[in-house]
């Protein structure tokens, strides 16, 4: 298939966490709202029948934003930034606790609507996917402009579309007009409206290989594009080198790829405060029981077993360490989870204070009507028991 023959389309829904919510709270419309922080407490409601909500300023922990409006992101307050760092930007921002239950039932709804029209999907997380349109027979405009369409009818909420001959572009594409936007993009653009792009535009390309690529004179994707083989050789090795070349002139052969294979399913939760095995074990237990409990039900959702089971802890001064161990029979079991993510704490040293805890479930494949998945460790474990 020729290049510009594909037709592929990325769907990236408009700040989705944040955008849900204000399904819920119209209220709220117009004004900065960030999302985030586990012990944020829910509106409530007051006597006279409006509702009463929690402030940025207000907010004491270590909880990150999980996404902001874009009034929030005006005044410079993005995801994975610290609540109070943000407090200090946006005192009088809006805050709301995370809902993950209503998100995943509007991807849910987004996600079926478009398949109702374009079933080639490829599923990226809960609010964006890849849409192959290529053999579909409908000009790319107005089929674009149904799925949009399709999409607010299903969820009352907006998404942004970029259509280009591969996914890289297509994902650069989604971005530039956003909320609500669409961009369609031939080969015959890449000069006009990508390689004025700063080089963090192409996905692939992080902060590190980004301040690199800047100490080196490239910041922008045309820049990168005429950059010469060897350079690039020099400061990023053979392999990365090329793609960040193909990269720049718009060059992608990925397929869409509309069914894979989840290598490991994982939980973790960052603590409002550094905890200790010991000193804060009951809280901990609890955290670790959950954790355990929600990875077994992430696993039979998705139909899945698995046999490897880690653990993982990020310490206070920010080392992490990881421990697994594989069981002889896979298991979607919490309890069994619970029990061998304890063995593994055994193998950790826990004489530190420490800000984070995950627990992951690999070597997954489809369960066996024959597989008991049970497993039993009798020690007495830090806090596992």
């Amino acid at each position: 298939m020729k290049r510009d023959s594909r037709r592929i389309a990325h769907l990236d829904m408009d700040a989705f966490y944040a955008s849900v919510e204000l399904l819920r709270y119209p209220e709220l419309r117009g004004q900065a709202v960030v999302i985030g922080g586990r012990s944020v407490d829910r509106p409530t409601l007051q006597p006279d029948g409006s509702r009463r909500f929690a402030r940025l300023r207000d907010y004491a922990g270590r909880g990150v934003v999980t996404t902001s409006t874009y009034e929030a992101r005006a005044l410079g307050v993005f995801s994975a930034m610290g609540l109070m760092k943000s407090a200090q930007l946006a005192p009088d921002a809006i805050l709301l606790p995370v809902d993950f239950d209503a998100y995943r039932h509007y991807s849910r709804l987004f996600k079926n609507a478009v398949a109702g029209i374009a079933p080639h999907i490829e599923d990226r997380g809960i609010d964006e996917i890849f849409i192959d349109l290529s053999d579909l027979p409908e000009d790319t405009r107005p089929l674009a402009l149904r799925i949009k369409q399709a999409v607010r009818e299903a969820t009352g909420l907006s998404c942004s579309i970029g259509v280009a001959p591969n996914k890289l572009l297509a994902k650069i594409c989604s971005d530039l007009e956003k909320p609500d936007g669409l961009t369609l993009l031939a080969h015959a653009d890449i000069p006009g409206r990508i390689w004025p792009l700063p080089v963090r535009k192409i996905n692939g390309i992080g902060p590190k290989a980004g301040q690199k690529l800047e100490a080196l004179g490239i910041r922008t994707i045309g820049e990168l594009a005429r950059a010469t083989p060897g350079l690039l050789q020099d400061h990023f090795g053979r392999s990365y080198a090329a793609w960040l070349l193909d990269a720049a002139q718009g060059i992608d052969e990925r397929p869409v790829v509309t069914r894979s294979e989840p290598k490991s399913i994982s939980r973790e939760t960052t603590f409002e405060r550094d905890l200790h095995a010991r000193q804060d074990r009951e809280s901990l237990s609890g955290i670790f029981t959950a954790l355990c409990a929600r990875v077994a039900e992430d696993l039979r959702r998705k139909g899945y077993v698995g046999r490897t089971i880690g653990i993982k802890l990020r310490y206070a001064d920010f080392r992490i360490v990881t421990r697994d161990l594989s069981l002889p029979v896979p298991t979607a079991d919490a309890a069994t989870i619970r029990r061998a993510a304890g063995e593994c704490l055994r193998r950790v040293p826990l004489d530190q204070r420490f800000r984070l805890l995950g627990v992951r479930v690999g070597a997954l494949s489809r369960p066996d009507a024959t597989q008991s998945g049970t497993l039993f460790y009798q020690e007495q474990l830090p806090f596992a028991e």
